[in-house]
């Protein structure tokens, strides 16, 4: 059964869902617009033992959403982890995390690598490398943020829903896409805008060249219909001294929503420290 809490570190009041207790404990973070919930059927049916918490980020579903970007940059994001898996009594972990939570799990692990037992990344990015790509992104990412301030959450979630990105989705049955936007639809505008602003890949540092740096197990989860992020994983995997990828048939950029169970054996695998092919 999930339990349900809020918990404030560093100021912020955090909605954290738990499963489980004791160690080996595991940190699942969301993707833009998702929300501790898109987890709930991974975190009880769960391949290992030990806790499961999963974090409402912030400016996304019920933790707060501050009026400044600039707390919801990557090294305040990165600080109220560390702040918050310390309180539950975790002081090492596995990690995984989905997209904008794989860049953010991929900056903890660079941050704090003392603290991640292993890490996986689905679908994520170390950033842009250049700062000119930077500074585009910014631009687009605040006229996004300009739209939901102005035009409110219906209208952005369906543009957003209409992204390239996800355009395999539409093969998911009608009631996951319905559960899906019912969480995009359950932020606070200013939340999604400032997440936008403040943590975008624009605006987060680039992780390109501390890479090699990273010596725990990595594995690398991304849908083989997912072009764009299965190059970014194959350039990383040259450059992770400790990695490996899988790429998953029939999936596009939510493994682990169009096909779960498939995720859930990979989950399994590299948890257990079995090879994943």
């Amino acid at each position: 059964m999930i339990d349900h809490r809020f918990m404030t570190v560093r100021g912020c009041r955090y909605h954290v869902q738990t499963v489980g207790e004791g160690a080996p404990a595991t940190l699942l973070l969301h993707g833009f617009t998702g929300s501790a919930d898109v987890w709930a059927s991974f975190t009880e049916d769960f391949p290992t033992p030990g806790q499961r918490v999963a974090v409402d980020l912030v400016g996304h579903g019920q933790t707060d959403a501050p009026a400044s970007p600039v707390r919801y940059s990557m090294s305040e994001t990165i600080a109220d982890l560390a702040a918050l898996m310390t309180e539950l009594g975790h002081e090492t972990f596995d990690l995984i995390g989905y997209s904008m939570g794989g860049r953010i799990a991929l900056a903890f692990a660079l941050t704090h690598p003392e603290r991640v037992q292993r890490l996986l990344l689905e679908s994520a990015s170390p950033g842009l490398r250049t700062e000119a790509e930077r500074a585009l992104r910014r631009q687009s990412d605040a006229a996004l943020a300009d739209l939901i301030l102005q035009q409110g959450l219906p209208a952005f979630v369906d543009r957003w829903e209409q992204t390239p990105l996800f355009a395999s989705q539409a093969r998911l049955a009608p009631d996951d896409l319905a559960r899906q936007r019912a969480v995009r639809l359950s932020h606070q505008p200013v939340g999604l805008a400032n997440s936008l602003l403040g943590i975008g890949t624009g605006s987060q540092p680039s992780y390109w060249d501390e890479l090699h740096t990273l010596q725990l197990p990595v594995l690398l989860v991304t849908g083989e219909l997912d072009e764009k992020y299965t190059a970014i994983a194959e350039a990383m995997l040259t450059m992770l001294p400790n990695a490996r990828h899988a790429d998953v048939p029939g999936a596009g950029h939510t493994v682990h929503l169009e096909e779960p169970d498939l995720y859930r054996g990979i989950l399994a695998g590299f948890l257990s420290g079995r090879t994943v092919s």
